[in-house]
């Protein structure tokens, strides 16, 4: 059997559609909705259980808990995706490990301010560290996307355009 360009045109774009997650990141993603669900049920827990937190620690575990809240939606979203996501999965992934790890950071620093707390002081440098890979991992995550993206744009303009010359 002879492959003809339209027949080589229709096998990449299978190609680029059809993938899937591998197994190792259905794992990986199946291990952060256990991971984010165990983190809600504790804290739920404690702040159901501990009467007279104070304030801080009252905002401090809900804002925990909406970071839970986020990880269990995306892993959730991941998993049940039967498209391909064109690495769009990952920006989203770099997306909330920014902003996340930006609020961890700017609360460090806030509370080092507020406090003078040597502790806060401490984990200020470790959130900047933790914004940092996360903001290299999005940008790393959007050029992949845009990469996909633009091939699979470019095989379906081969295609519009006949599959190219006979």
């Amino acid at each position: 059997m002879t492959t003809t360009p339209a027949n080589d045109l229709h096998a990449r774009l299978r190609e680029l559609t059809d993938r899937t997650l591998s197994p190792a990141a259905r794992y990986g993603h199946v291990g952060v909705l256990l991971a984010a669900s165990a983190m809600a049920v504790l804290v739920t827990a404690l702040l159901l259980t501990e009467s007279g937190l104070p304030l801080r620690t009252t905002l401090a575990f809900g804002g925990l808990l909406v970071v839970a809240a986020c990880w269990i939606a995306y892993s959730s979203w991941v998993l049940s995706r039967r498209r391909p996501l064109f690495q769009r999965h990952r920006v989203v992934a770099g997306t909330m490990a920014t902003v996340f790890s930006g609020a961890f950071t700017l609360a460090a620093v806030g509370g080092g301010l507020v406090t003078g707390s040597a502790l806060a002081w401490t984990a200020a440098p470790m959130g900047g560290g933790l914004l940092l890979g996360a903001v290299l991992l999005l940008v790393h995550a959007r050029r992949r996307h845009a990469a996909l993206v633009a091939r699979r744009d470019a095989l379906l303009r081969e295609q519009a355009d006949g599959g190219g010359s006979e």
